[in-house]
């Protein structure tokens, strides 16, 4: 039995030089069992190969994985007895000059380079960050001149979409049945594919591959999760070190300890324009505070994959929440939003840095957003697509405001049952019409009775609810808020 296993682990080490990009064979992931013995591997895609120390290393990426788990592995967690090698055709019509996608050459033989650090590329370090400059300045123009040639946005989705009604009917006993009206079931309109911080469809390896071992930001050490175009000098080191008050990076502790010294700033350079205990937000300018806002775009696309990075940072207003303690305010997360937003998105991009992740920061972000909104007197959503973690929080966040209310509701003098229109718990939430409805229809909470649509607040979701609410500790106080909108279309030139 040993010498089978033995010869087994042989063959598949043997057939390691025939693994090329693009394959997809199953790979163990990290931290798995052995799969000789329990089967357990993954289906992966190989992304890059590269040699290290006499030994190939191999970057892959897990089939139906977020690709924050994407990662180098040796030989040994390979398993070539099921590989998958590239359709041959699809690499022949490359040759002959056929038109075809970017994403189906990737598995070609020499399509890619063997190695980001041992073959030459065009797009590397500074090269990165001039073309990515490049690509956003053509993306802005085609932005500015499809929008002046076409209608306006709010008169294309009247003719794209019925409008929906908001009427309320009767209840049904309970907490009080709320009426839906039949266009409910609609489908939501497809994200817009032009927004400011669009999906990036770049498929070169070189952003596909983490480029960065470690970050150390403040007390944490973190480790990243995605491509972010650094400059290439600092991304072969081990660690890079980021002054948490202004952001800049630096190679060493011992050059960040002299900048620290230097460094005038001991919270974000903007107005602070909440504070409430320990938790402040500051809004910061993208034209006035550019140095700051380029760098918060890099730290941030370290943990952002399905943003594109923007350096114009001139159309955009950032919100940066901090904790306080004595030595200073330190970031916690952020979210951006277009001073002009036709729309109406209140957020282009959300983060929250990892080591504050599943502590509540995430929804109190959400919740300030949709707090700037009220104070605009607008309804607002954030902009598509969301990241798996995002979308997650969002719809949290929706279910939870929005039963808020719905549990919270009296009947009026005269009324038997209370009664609530869709508008009016968009009006009270900010929440955007189509966000709501969403949100009602995932809760599974819309029957058909008695010809017509109704919602059912049943006990064991108001239990589970609050249940959530009591763990829900920090809140935004509007009272804490000391702000003034801006109307951008009046001030020119941002």
């Amino acid at each position: 039995m040993k010498k089978m296993s033995e010869d087994s682990n042989s063959a598949i080490l043997d057939s390691i030089s025939s693994v090329t990009e693009g394959c997809r064979l199953p790979v163990l992931m990290n931290n798995g069992d052995d799969w000789r013995k329990s089967g357990c591997s993954t289906l992966a895609e190989i992304i890059s190969i590269k040699d290290s120390d006499s030994k190939k290393q191999f970057y892959v990426h897990y089939i139906d994985y977020n690709k924050r788990l994407d990662e180098w592995v040796e030989e040994d967690r390979l398993d070539t007895r099921k590989i998958q090698y590239p359709r041959r055709d699809l690499a022949s019509a490359a040759t002959t000059g056929l038109n075809t996608p970017k994403k189906t050459l990737t598995g070609a033989t020499n399509s890619r380079p063997s190695s980001p650090g041992l073959t030459p590329d065009p797009i590397t370090g500074p090269s990165v960050l001039a073309a990515l400059q490049q690509k956003q300045q053509k993306n802005r123009k085609r932005k500015l001149d499809h929008s002046e040639s076409k209608s306006p946005p709010a008169q294309e989705e009247e003719v794209r979409r019925p409008s929906i009604g908001s009427s309320i009917g009767s209840s049904i006993g309970g907490l009080g049945d709320i009426e839906i009206p039949p266009l409910l079931t609609q489908q939501q309109s497809l994200p817009r594919q032009t927004g400011s911080l669009a999906t990036h469809s770049d498929d070169h390896a070189i952003t596909r591959i983490k480029n960065m071992k470690m970050i150390e930001l403040g007390k944490y050490r973190i480790k990243p999760w995605y491509f972010s175009p650094y400059p290439q000098e600092i991304t072969n080191l081990d660690c890079i070190y980021i002054c948490e008050f202004c952001l800049k990076y630096r190679k060493s502790r011992k050059c960040l300890e002299r900048h620290l010294q230097k460094c005038p700033f001991k919270h974000p350079p903007g107005n602070e324009i909440y504070r409430k205990g320990s938790v402040s937000f500051f809004e910061l300018d993208g034209r006035k505070n550019k140095l700051y806002a380029q760098n918060l775009c890099l730290l941030a696309k370290l943990f952002l994959d399905h943003k594109t990075l923007y350096y114009d940072t001139d159309p955009f207003l950032f919100y940066v929440m901090t904790e306080y303690d004595a030595r200073g305010y330190h970031i916690v997360g952020y979210f951006s939003k277009e001073k002009e937003s036709s729309e109406d998105y209140n957020v282009a991009c959300i983060l929250t840095l990892p080591p504050y992740q599943r502590k509540g920061y995430g929804k109190l972000l959400i919740e300030f957003s949709y707090e700037l909104s009220k104070f605009e007197g607008k309804t607002g959503s954030p902009e598509k697509p969301l990241s798996d973690l995002g979308l997650l929080s969002y719809r949290s966040y929706w279910k939870q405001t929005i039963l808020e209310i719905l549990i919270a509701l009296k009947p009026q003098e005269g009324q038997e049952k209370p009664q609530l229109t869709i508008n009016e718990i968009c009006e009270q939430t900010s929440i955007k019409k189509e966000d709501v409805i969403s949100t009602l229809t995932n809760l599974e909470l819309i029957n058909y009775y008695r010809g017509q649509y109704i919602l059912t607040l049943n006990k064991d979701l108001v239990d589970s609810h609050k249940k959530i609410m009591e763990k829900r500790k920090i809140r935004i106080d509007s009272k804490y808020l000391h702000w003034t909108p801006k109307d951008w279309a009046k001030r020119g030139k941002w």
